[in-house]
């Protein structure tokens, strides 16, 4: 039983992996539990977004991942 965690572009960078694999279910406190104190506080950031099962949380702290599901970690985007 596990999660597919993704680390999408900058998040990629400040993880030790692009991506991992963990145990299932995950919330968001055992999200934050897994990360190192850096990459911890980016997911706290206020503009960074989670995605479960291909859907953008409304509120990231209601992450509640089950097994096979896929958890994406979106850094905020800029652009011109």
């Amino acid at each position: 039983m596990s999660v597919r965690i993704l680390f999408l572009g900058p998040l990629g960078e400040i993880a030790p992996e692009s991506e991992m694999q963990v145990d299932a279910p995950l919330d968001w406190k055992g999200l934050l539990g897994l990360c190192h104190a850096d990459l911890a506080e980016a997911l706290a950031e206020e503009r960074v977004n989670v995605a479960c099962r291909g859907k953008v949380l409304a509120d990231k702290t209601q992450l509640l991942a089950q097994d096979g599901d896929e958890v994406a970690l979106l850094p905020p985007v800029s652009g011109g």
